[in-house]
């Protein structure tokens, strides 16, 4: 039996934590309008609120991967669904913006503490062989708490427009203590022990992202805050351009951004495995940049609606299947380092997705092309250094 399979109800058991985070984040999304009227807030809060999560992610990646190097992955996961569980109940009980920014901003928190345990427990758990796989099959929860969130968020909220949030932390809070009792820790005890007794020196966040230009798997992460950049990039304005552009109403946007991403969730959780071990992580990684880049510069010249279908679910199934890939490539360069490099990992992700949106939305006012302009340019770009990458692995792999 492989030892994916042997340990395919502790993945399950990941799966539903990271599904459940991600759909709390999506729950906001069909509320935030009436929130909005309910307490008088602006657009500008409503962009303030999402950058106030990503940037709590991005501070607290990197330390809360190195706790669970330290302590466990077992332990920060269950310390991180509480602090979820706090923040959802936090925002339905919100009367005022500052509570809803502190709920945001908890629940950065404890998105910080999950995932890069989260990765790391995938490590433990899993061959070189199957890394690829379960990679994958953490990817696809995430992608689909982020589809069915809005929706789970719309429907709960005809029996009150704050019971999705109290829902979803009574949900975290069960989830938490169902980890607790029965997710075994996957950290072997000697691993545990070294890292106790030689940790990775402990950074400030800043020191750690300067000082990350000398690990080798430096150009990786480089590549992972490129995508962030361009996909938060491409889906921040996505609306607002098909709606200038096309004129586009709401359900036209939100079909084609459901069936691009549910294409992506069942290509990681079907054959993603097979691609990665097929073709190997660096040849998977630049052939999604490229494709991912013409895409988007395609996007522009597109103005059927069934093209910009198939546009639109090409660029996100490249990026579904190179975020995955991206986290493999990492996980078996990360060694016994495994909680440290996922919770960098994190950081480059929440980097991209807090200056991805700011930058989108300045050339969006100047031109409504300009974003994807820059997004196609700076995944060009980034292909080729992901092909500079091949041949430095190559090297080392030598």
């Amino acid at each position: 039996m492989s030892l994916l399979m042997k340990n395919r109800g502790a993945i399950l058991l990941l799966m539903f934590n990271i599904f459940l985070v991600f759909t709390g984040i999506g729950l906001v999304i069909p509320i935030m309008p009436t929130y909005m009227a309910e307490l008088h807030i602006s657009g500008s809060t409503v962009g303030m609120l999402v950058a106030a999560f990503s940037l709590t992610q991005l501070l607290c990646s990197p330390v809360a991967g190195r706790l669970s190097d330290t302590y466990g992955r077992k332990k920060v996961i269950v310390i991180g669904m509480v602090i979820f569980a706090i923040s959802e109940g936090l925002f339905g009980f919100a009367n005022t913006p500052v509570l809803l920014f502190a709920s945001r901003m908890l629940g950065g928190v404890g998105a910080a503490l999950i995932m890069p345990a989260v990765m790391a427990y995938t490590a433990d758990v899993t061959t070189d062989e199957e890394r690829a796989k379960g990679m994958g099959l953490i990817n696809a929860a995430i992608t689909t708490g982020f589809i069915i969130g809005p929706g789970i968020g719309g429907y709960i909220a005809e029996f009150g427009i704050r019971v999705p949030f109290y829902a979803a932390g009574v949900a975290g809070a069960v989830a938490a203590l169902i980890t607790l009792f029965v997710l075994p820790e996957s950290l072997k005890k000697e691993n545990q022990l070294r890292s106790q007794e030689n940790p990775v020196p402990r950074q400030s966040l800043l020191t750690q992202l300067l000082h990350s230009y000398k690990e080798p798997y430096f150009i990786s992460l480089i590549i992972v805050f490129v995508t962030s950049f361009g996909l938060a990039n491409y889906e921040t304005v996505f609306g607002l351009f098909v709606d200038h552009k096309f004129n586009f109403t709401p359900k036209d946007i939100a079909f084609i951004i459901t069936f691009g991403s549910i294409a992506g969730a069942v290509v990681q959780v079907t054959i993603f495995g097979w691609i990665v071990n097929t073709f190997g992580e660096k040849k998977v990684i630049s052939w999604c940049l490229l494709i991912a880049a013409l895409l988007v510069f395609m996007t522009l010249f597109v103005h059927q609606y069934w093209m910009i279908i198939v546009v639109t679910f090409i660029v996100f199934l490249s990026i579904d299947i190179l975020r995955p890939a991206i986290g493999t490539q990492m996980s078996k360069m990360a060694q016994e380092q495994q909680g440290y490099v996922a919770g960098l990992n994190s950081a480059y992700t929440s980097l991209g997705n807090i200056i991805g949106p700011v930058t989108a939305g300045f050339l969006f006012d100047i031109n409504i092309n300009y974003p994807y302009v820059s997004a196609a340019i700076i995944l060009l770009l980034c292909y080729f250094l992901s092909l500079r990458a091949r041949k430095v692995l190559k090297g080392m792999d030598a």
